[in-house]
């Protein structure tokens, strides 16, 4: 029974899993997780470039992970790097890095295969839906789309919006000349915010045309929503004081609880944001953004099932995602 160690550096945080399983076919037995906010995609949307900084912090979290892969004794390694590796124009530097800590190469995946991989990971702890199923990952960079059914893919879309792009590309200039607000994208208490956001929005609908042009969102009838904007989200509309991974997976909101709580945390100033039991450190200035670009697809793929004839009822939440389905791909 082989150990295996999966990890997912995305533009904003990076994860650890550790896991194995009994057989084929059997849900992953989970050793460990672990998640580190490094933002390594920071000022790449400008520069193309990884910092410096950026490179130091996603170094130091690896140093971390390698001595926990060394504790468990995996026998594989898998490390996959997605949309800011995708964009940077020293990756090499990146690459080497890692391999010096780890001993592996990263795996630069497409957004295609990255689709793939969340829609293994977050639909590999739910019983099959006979219905088609619509994943959501919304990372810190890019976005996918993967409608499925019964377990396999049937087309997937990578789209370049995420909590920190859009943050970066629209919000942060506003936010930053702002004298007042503390990162609320409230127009009441932000100056100038009202238009940065329709200019985000209208971004964010053109990326969800795409979406809707290849994959058909009026044919999903069940909505997955997965990783760190979703789940902390979530959070909060379940009312949750601390983190509580057990009950936001697999939680079922309706559409109308999910964008209240959205717009909760767009109103939000940062400090409010930050002081929540469930907010993982570094995450408090983009998950406005993040709350964005959930709502805008929400909206729209209710909208979509609505003119089909029926509304979306529930969103599904799953902890489970790009890096467990990282592990299953290491796994017979």
């Amino acid at each position: 029974m082989a150990l295996v160690a999966g990890i997912d550096c995305g533009t904003n945080s990076i994860r650890l899993i550790i896991a194995d399983r009994q057989a084929s076919g059997e849900p992953l037995n989970v050793r460990t997780r672990e998640m580190r906010i490094v933002r390594l995609g920071e000022g790449i949307d400008k520069t193309g470039q990884f910092a410096p900084a950026a490179l130091e912090r996603c170094f130091a979290a690896v140093d971390e992970y390698a001595q926990i892969i060394s504790k468990y004794g995996a026998d594989k390694i898998r490390f996959v790097a997605t949309s800011a590796s995708r964009d940077a124009g020293n990756r090499d530097e990146f690459f080497t890095g890692i391999k010096e800590r780890l001993g592996v190469t990263p795996e630069v995946i497409s957004g295609e295969e990255e689709a793939t991989l969340s829609f293994s990971g977050a639909t590999s702890s739910f019983r099959d839906e006979d219905e088609p199923v619509l994943v959501v990952d919304i990372g810190g960079g890019s976005t996918e789309f993967v409608l499925g059914q019964r377990g396999q893919v049937i087309d997937a879309i990578s789209t370049n919006m995420g909590s920190v792009r859009i943050f970066e590309r629209y919000l942060a200039p506003v936010v930053a000349d702002a004298k007042s607000g503390d990162g609320s994208l409230d127009p009441r208490q932000t100056p100038g915010i009202a238009k940065a956001l329709i200019k985000a929005a209208n971004a964010i609908d053109q990326l969800i045309d795409e979406a809707d042009k290849k994959l058909g969102l009026d044919r999903a009838r069940t909505l997955i929503g997965v990783a760190g904007t979703v789940t902390t989200i979530t959070a909060h509309a379940l009312g949750l004081n601390d983190y509580e991974p057990e009950k936001i997976h697999g939680s079922r909101i309706t559409p109308a609880q999910m964008l209240r709580s959205c717009n909760w945390m767009m109103n939000q100033p940062v400090s409010a944001r930050a002081a929540l039991g469930y907010m993982p450190t570094g995450r408090a200035d983009v998950i406005g953004a993040g709350a964005l670009v959930w709502s805008r697809i929400i909206e729209r793929i209710n909208g979509e099932i609505e003119a089909d004839g029926s509304g979306l009822k529930e969103i599904l939440t799953s902890e489970t995602d790009i890096l467990d389905g990282i592990a299953l791909s290491l796994l017979p």
